[in-house]
């Protein structure tokens, strides 16, 4: 197997496979402005009569607009994303023949390990980053059981991560669904039922100009629920620009998802988005990805479908809208 970009960065040389041709290496756009107008909306008081309809507009308004917010008082304990850091760590800090065992790029099975991408042997070029991939399913026990065991409390503190990350995610989508004039519960029904959680690290580059961490891409999904920790990355295409977004203290980033903008006949924008790296620090991001299964039939919800606002979208299964923007993610190395 490949070893591992954290196994061997020394923060002096980057690899030949690592650097991107021109015109595909982010060049001084490895460090670019703030996006100043992402809204950071508080959902600590969307229960309240006085402020939940303002707060439906706010995240409808991003979502139309940005195809990402950012979060807080989200009802995710602070510890229990701690904990899930520092467990994973303790993962990543094993003896590499411990944790080689993992190391696949199969997607039937339910945790993985890989450098750069699910292409790897097919690439020109790699990222400069380390996944650990949780696929979830409905009941959680089936993808446990192929968890490791190993911090001991790996299943039970990255599992009650994922619940967490499920509520949000539930809330999160009842109220775009206010806000779109869809019944509450319309995303429950099949358009959630799976999803995964990519823990993505990127140590500390020698050149940021010369890589990337992840080319430009839409998520497949409704919607992903980003921690970013302190160290900046993410970046954004708004109004033709790159801008950064500016990682908050405590706070998720949303992102819209390609099915989402399904959905919703268009009206809600996915983001373009990609990930720079840094010359002197680490950066690890835990990202949860809300999607239906890959069989599950996916389109313009009907209540949005008029004679005046006709359906820009076929119904597809959700596996062949996954594949399609994998494929345009994939494009971005050739």
């Amino acid at each position: 197997m490949e070893t591992f970009v954290s196994a061997w960065a020394n923060g002096k040389n980057l690899p030949p496979k690592y650097v991107f041709p021109e015109g595909k290496r982010p060049g001084k756009n490895c460090v670019v402005p703030p996006l100043k107008n992402i809204p950071v909306i508080d959902l600590g008081k969307v229960d309240s009569d006085d402020y939940h309809t303002k707060i439906v507009q706010q995240i409808l308004e991003a979502a139309q607009n940005f195809g990402v917010f950012q979060v807080i008082n989200h009802g995710v304990p602070t510890s229990l994303i701690s904990d899930t850091r520092d467990v994973v760590k303790e993962f990543s800090d094993l003896p590499a023949e411990e944790r080689s065992k993992f190391y696949s790029r199969d997607l039937s099975k339910k945790f993985m390990i890989f450098t750069s991408s699910l292409q790897y042997e097919k690439e020109a070029y790699h990222y400069w980053r380390d996944v650990i991939k949780h696929f979830c399913t409905t009941p959680m026990n089936v993808s446990l059981q192929q968890w490791p065991t190993n911090p001991l409390r790996y299943r039970e503190v990255v599992g009650d991560y994922i619940a967490n990350q499920r509520i949000l995610g539930s809330r999160l989508l009842n109220l775009i669904a206010e806000g779109l004039g869809l019944e509450q519960g319309y995303f429950a029904k099949g358009l959630c039922e799976e999803g995964n959680l990519s823990v993505n690290h990127y140590p500390a580059c020698p050149d940021p100009t010369l890589t990337l961490g992840a080319g430009e891409h839409y998520d497949p999904g409704l919607m992903t629920i980003l921690h970013q920790d302190d160290v900046e990355g993410l970046q954004v295409l708004y109004d033709g620009n790159w801008g950064l977004i500016e990682p908050v203290p405590n706070a998720f980033v949303i992102i819209v998802g390609s099915l989402l903008q399904v959905v919703s006949n268009g009206k809600l924008k996915s983001a373009k988005h990609k990930v720079v790296t840094n010359a002197t620090r680490d950066r690890t991001t835990l990202g949860f990805f809300n999607e239906p299964t890959k069989e599950c039939i996916v389109g313009p919800a009907k209540a949005l479908v008029t004679s005046e606002n006709p359906p820009i979208y076929e119904p597809v299964q959700f596996r062949d809208l996954l594949k399609a923007v994998v494929a345009a993610f994939s494009s971005e190395k050739n």
